[in-house]
């Protein structure tokens, strides 16, 4: 079971793109490569202000679940059923976040960190989905932004980070149009909450994930496995995000909102003409469907069509309006590339990591990029999620070779006119990977199995020197420390 689900709907098989194999996508294809600008060979320096962070979602690492009138999430239902995760490892602890929140903080101080992206637990503050907050669990999220405030760390708030609340699912979940309302009416919520000292704000975390695992392999929560309503979810969640956006607006906050896509550039696996077809209608599912209602208020050309009828009669006059409404910046997560042949087929051409499917190609980061650029405009952009797991313990050297050559790509990026304002590495802490439970480790920060203590790994080291650089030396390579405990005076 994995965490990111390399080949969405078309290529399992779940819905037709509805673009012509003749003709896919006409223009927009990123199946090429494009010129990068040749690497510097000195220091690798980013603009001011360069917004150096790392990232965590509730779920993965508060714990606490069911501690001061939090409720239950569709992930709290789906990791105790048997067989869910790997070894039945589930959320009830994480990183125990929720009671180790100042140590944390400290850590991500001691780190340099810029930025925080996090994301709150919607049945934490509203453990019925609706209604009247849920004063505890707010008071959580006031310390830890009120906390970061207080270290000069910006926090990224995300609204919603998988855990729908149980108790919506119950009453059908993201398969009903009513959630999209109930996901903007506790967004608004949250903006009156803590908007004066939040000013970043994400509306959803990776709806492809969302949808292609949760809803078509059933590997993820809510475990549904419904081709046909799949895409009914995408909608709504995408309808959800179009509202959210509204609701900022109204709420009169400053700042800025947008939403959290996980994207991977498509490529043709070889220099044949049915290669180039392939790569371009994955592309469609893989980029396209989300990019597109969210930048520019529509699906890409021919897509609904090739729908089923349910998710057809999904989508109402008057939503494209809804789902183009302005967004101030757009979050970026990157993990892979996909390269396939002209059956359609998946073929890795670089090496992989302990995560079978996250095939190494720094190079497609800098693709995805510009491309974006290319296709949607001057949008800024921020980095939200990008990192790898390794079996190594604190001395992760292979991590900080990862992303060390990821952030040169990023570079790369910013030299060629990309608005690029910030790098978010996933993750801050050693977390509970969905599916895989405890069994892959993510994190610059190593959390003890047994007693949740935290050490820093060589990674968070070296990351510390980046931050505090503001960039790599040597053309993007910089030495790795060693890792050591995670007091500040250590």
């Amino acid at each position: 079971m994995r965490r990111r689900h390399l080949f969405t709907l078309a290529a399992a098989g779940a819905v037709a793109t509805g673009c012509s194999p003749d003709d896919p996508a006409p223009g927009r294809s990123a199946a090429a490569p494009a010129q990068a600008p040749t690497p510097a060979a000195g220091p690798l320096r980013f603009p001011d202000g360069f917004a150096w962070g790392a990232s965590t979602s509730a779920y993965q690492i508060e714990g606490a679940a069911a501690e001061d009138g939090r409720g239950p999430s569709v992930w709290d239902t789906f990791s105790h059923q048997p067989g869910r995760t790997h070894g039945g490892d589930t959320g009830d602890v994480a990183a125990d976040h929720y009671h180790r929140l100042y140590e944390d903080l400290d850590l991500m101080k001691d780190l340099g960190l810029k930025s925080y992206r996090f994301s709150i637990s919607w049945s934490r503050v509203l453990p019925q989905g609706r209604g009247a907050l849920n004063a505890r669990g707010l008071d959580f999220y006031h310390r830890l932004v009120d906390g970061l405030l207080a270290r000069g760390i910006t926090p990224v708030a995300t609204l919603f980070h998988w855990d729908t609340p149980q108790a919506l699912q119950d009453r059908g979940g993201w398969e009903q149009r009513d959630c999209a309302q109930w996901f903007a009416d506790y967004a608004q919520q949250m903006f009156y909450s803590l908007g004066d000292k939040v000013t970043t704000w994400l509306t959803l975390n990776e709806p492809k994930t969302v949808v292609s695992l949760g809803y078509v392999t059933g590997t993820h929560a809510p475990g549904i496995k419904d081709r046909k309503i799949a895409n009914v979810a995408g909608h709504h969640l995408l309808l959800a995000h179009g509202l959210a956006v509204r609701a900022f607006r109204a709420s009169g906050r400053k700042g800025g909102i947008g939403a959290a896509l996980n994207l991977s550039p498509v490529y043709a696996a070889d220099g044949s003409a049915g290669a180039a077809k392939q790569a371009a209608t994955l592309d469609v599912e893989e980029n396209l469907r989300w990019l597109d209602p969210v930048l520019l208020g529509k699906y890409p050309d021919g897509w609904l069509a090739g729908q089923p009828a349910p998710v057809r009669a999904a989508v109402r006059d008057g939503d494209a309006a809804v789902l183009g409404e302005r967004t101030d910046l757009l979050a970026v997560q990157y993990y892979n590339p996909v390269f396939v042949d002209a059956k359609g087929g998946r073929v890795k051409q670089h090496p992989t990591t302990q995560a079978t499917w996250l095939e190494v190609y720094p190079d497609g980061l800098y693709d995805l990029l510009t491309r974006i650029k290319r296709d949607y405009g001057d949008i800024p952009l921020t980095i939200t999620e990008n990192g790898m797991p390794t079996t190594n313990d604190v001395q992760d050297d292979d991590r900080i070779a990862f992303l060390r050559d990821h952030f040169a790509a990023a570079h790369r990026a910013v030299q060629a006119g990309v608005r690029l304002q910030g790098f978010h590495v996933w993750s801050l802490l050693d977390n509970f990977e969905w599916a895989e439970g405890y069994s892959q480790r993510w994190g610059l920060i190593r959390v003890d199995p047994a007693t949740r203590d935290r050490r820093r790994k060589a990674s968070a080291e070296w990351y510390r020197g980046v931050i505090a650089r503001n960039g790599l030396d040597g053309g993007g390579s910089a030495q790795p420390s060693q890792p050591g405990r995670t007091s500040p005076a250590s």
